[in-house]
């Protein structure tokens, strides 16, 4: 159990201390007490996950989520992309889609719910890809499809094509910070009408987004949205992913935060732009808050939160045109996790033999264990070790603890601005205690929430 010590100030600018504990998401008052809130009665009897490691493997079933790797080819070298020195596995093309197929036929004994689409670039594969999406299609009829690209090869022959298979389609572009992670399509005159003409397909049903992260150089997610605001002109517009990068390599080192001072001022800055309300385009600080209030209202105990990518889930399922059974998307079959194992994991043809053992579930970190952002960060990427994990955990906790902060203003009225417990002083001290973010009382308008008691 992790309780911490929550120094906070109420609407009338006085000291108030409360207490919370990550592993119950019990919010208490000084004398121990319940904090007065809506709590919501809920059965958590059942639903603990599994917590995999390399000695206890994670399984696999027939999936609800099948993420299909194309293959790492990709037409740009972005500076912090996931999968810049993963080594690359055989090749696959259109003639391997048959046997796929075949596979999936004998081996599934459910349809996915949801198929996504991977590369690299996937539209490097379009070749592969139309008839593979083709045959899924009309196996799977019901089934969602999505995929990311970088944009700069959508034509208006292969958006009619994206439409009409039924795609969602994620635009990876970090608006402002986009230099930082490689060549700006928008900057092509061809490749910006490509883009701009999908998204006029795509809009109205909300099948598209621009996914934007956030990193050392592109800290305002407000600025995020302008920027995609300016773009389209579409102030409905939906703009994906928005977290802070996890490191993978050195690219990845050089665009997280620096300093306590970087991340002091990346904390403030978020919390003021939650505040005012000016990123509610943006899904993940939706879903934070979101998160938050239904972790606390509910009564969330640790124990059913798995990853937050979700691919420690038995029946999230990634695989290449092989049938090889990967770690995630991001990884080929012949890549090692930094813990030594490989990341091909087994094979489609028997999903019962299939163990993961490249990941660390968060609940063997202690760092996670004794973290108070644990009930909405839920860990970093699952198979990361030593440096590159440690600097994907401090950006993590950056990221995460303005909307904490933020949750607790909305559901009490107090502005925490110190957590006390078994936490470095950068970490305990939130904002620097030089600023204080308890000066005076804020206009609260924070992100609007919509909290299922379902």
């Amino acid at each position: 159990m992790a309780r911490f010590q929550l120094k906070a100030h109420d609407r009338r600018g006085q000291d108030v201390s409360l207490s919370y504990d990550n592993q119950t998401s019990e919010l208490l008052d000084s004398d121990g007490s319940p904090w007065p809130l809506p709590y919501v009665d809920k059965s958590w009897s059942v639903g603990a996950i599994e917590a995999i490691s390399q000695s206890s493997p994670g399984a696999k079933s027939s999936p609800a989520v099948l993420k299909i790797q194309l293959g790492l080819s990709c037409n740009y070298a972005c500076d912090y992309c996931s999968q810049r020195f993963v080594p690359h596995a055989e090749e696959t093309t259109k003639d391997d889609v048959p046997a796929f197929m075949a596979l999936l036929e004998a081996n599934l004994s459910e349809s996915p719910q949801r198929i996504e689409f991977w590369g690299g670039e996937p539209l490097v594969y379009i070749k592969t890809l139309k008839p593979l999406a083709e045959h899924l299609r009309a196996k799977f009829p019901n089934a969602s499809f999505g995929m990311v690209t970088n944009g700069t090869l959508l034509t208006p022959e292969i958006n009619a094509w994206l439409d009409e298979m039924g795609f969602g389609v994620g635009i990876s572009h970090d608006g402002p910070g986009q230099s930082a992670r490689g060549p700006d399509p928008l900057e092509d005159a061809q490749a910006k009408a490509g883009i701009l003409d999908l998204y006029e397909r795509l809009a109205p049903q909300r099948r598209i987004s621009f996914n934007a992260m956030v990193h050392r150089t592109n800290t305002s997610r407000e600025a995020i949205a302008q920027f995609f605001l300016k773009l389209t002109g579409d102030p409905t517009l939906v703009i994906g992913e928005g977290a802070f990068v996890d490191p993978y390599d050195a690219g990845g080192l050089a665009n997280s935060l620096q300093s306590d001072d970087q991340a002091f001022a990346f904390r403030r800055q978020s919390l003021d732009e939650i505040r005012r309300g000016r990123i509610v385009s943006l899904d993940v600080a939706r879903a934070r808050m979101r998160d938050w209030v239904k972790s606390i209202l509910e009564r969330q105990p640790a124990s059913v939160l798995g990853q937050k990518c979700g691919m420690d889930n038995a029946d999230n399922l990634a695989v290449d045109l092989h049938g090889n059974v990967l770690t995630c998307q991001n990884v080929s079959a012949v890549s090692m996790a930094p813990n030594g194992e490989s990341h091909k994991a087994g094979h489609l043809s028997d999903l019962s033999s299939v163990a993961v053992k490249t990941s660390t579930h968060w609940s063997h970190r202690q760092e996670c264990v004794n973290c108070p952002v644990l009930q909405a960060c839920k860990g970093a990427c699952m198979f990361l070790e030593g440096p590159l994990w440690e600097a994907a955990c401090d950006n993590a906790y950056s990221d995460h603890v303005s909307f904490f902060v933020a949750a607790f203003e909305h559901l009490t009225g107090c502005s925490v601005y110190r957590i006390e417990g078994d936490l470095p002083e950068s970490r305990s001290d939130i904002f620097g205690l030089s600023v204080e973010a308890s000066q005076g009382v804020p206009e609260r308008r924070v992100i609007p929430i919509g909290v299922s008691h379902a």
